[in-house]
């Protein structure tokens, strides 16, 4: 019965984690956005998601990792479920130390004086975005089809 709840539970957040991912992926596009667009949605989505996006990536992690050695993993998915804890923490670290500064950074700006490199950050953290994204999708993946291989 553990074992169940703990694989529904990650599954669950995990599905939370990277659909919160691709979403942003899907509204936050900068391209084509003004500067003063920009910083209104940026930092409302930051205020939004800085507190709750961590905390959720964190237990999706320690899930993971949970299922691996409780849900009687052996072999295959062991592997599988370990691969999918890797990409979960390998976007939590993109997150921690590339777009959370960036983050800080544009918390500070005001959409009526824009600093002359917000271009540039603004397109780093959108390509770091995309970087997480991806193994955010990997993550879930290797999840699914350990949690397939299971049944």
């Amino acid at each position: 019965m553990i074992s169940a709840t703990i694989e529904f539970a990650n599954v669950l957040f995990a599905a939370l984690l990277v659909g919160s991912m691709f979403g942003v992926w899907l509204v936050f596009n900068p391209a084509g956005v003004g500067a003063s667009d920009y910083v209104t949605l940026q930092q409302q989505a930051i205020r939004g998601l800085n507190k709750s996006m961590p905390a959720l990536g964190a237990a999706t992690i320690l899930l993971t990792i949970a299922a691996a050695v409780v849900g009687q993993a052996g072999g295959v998915r062991f592997r599988l479920l370990m691969g999918a804890a890797v990409c979960f923490a390998a976007a939590g670290l993109i997150t921690r130390f590339l777009n959370q500064p960036i983050n800080a950074i544009v918390m500070t700006w005001s959409s009526g004086a824009m600093p002359s490199n917000w271009a540039g950050l603004r397109d780093a953290w959108w390509r770091w975005h995309l970087v997480r994204l991806a193994a955010g999708i990997g993550g879930l993946s290797l999840l699914i089809v350990a949690t397939i291989r299971r049944a």
